[in-house]
């Protein structure tokens, strides 16, 4: 099922730039990738927070944001378990002029995690109130991905 909701693609607008601007940028993506998360988990996640364009106008398939938001959360999971207490440990030492604004992506990690966190759920509670709506009384796109159980309890960290 394709998807054209204005409220969809603002949303994965916001999450993307807040992806790109507070979690992905140049001062973290070094330890970033020092996380263990499996390529096609990296090709959802980027997906989601880089190719908005692609989506823009043909419309987003339901099944595949669901692949994203998963992706997504693991993300976030592991993130906050290996990231969150030992960030500054796994970046490299000087940055030179830089190193106010290095700390200050540093120090603000764990919050703007949590924003993406709650993006990302916002996310997929609307895609769940658009999913049941469109299914009309039958089986929604969501009831045949059983890993979407754990999407609520990896965002929350649980």
């Amino acid at each position: 099922m394709q998807i054209r909701d204005a409220q969809i693609v603002r949303l994965v607008e916001r999450i993307g730039d807040h992806y790109q601007t507070n979690i992905a940028n140049r001062f973290l993506r070094p330890a970033l990738f020092q996380l263990a998360l499996e390529k096609s988990t990296w090709d959802l996640l980027e997906t989601l927070t880089e190719k908005l364009e692609h989506f823009r106008y043909q419309g987003f398939y339901l099944q595949e944001l669901y692949q994203q938001i998963l992706a997504s959360a693991r993300f976030v999971s592991l993130a906050r378990r290996e990231l969150v207490p030992n960030l500054r440990n796994r970046l490299s030492g000087d940055v030179g002029s830089d190193r106010v604004l290095r700390d200050m992506a540093v120090n603000n990690f764990g919050s703007n995690l949590q924003v993406f966190a709650d993006l990302v759920g916002e996310l997929y509670q609307t895609l769940l109130k658009i999913d049941i709506h469109k299914a009309k009384g039958g089986k929604p796109i969501h009831e045949s991905i059983p890993e979407l159980i754990e999407v609520g309890r990896l965002l929350a960290g649980n």
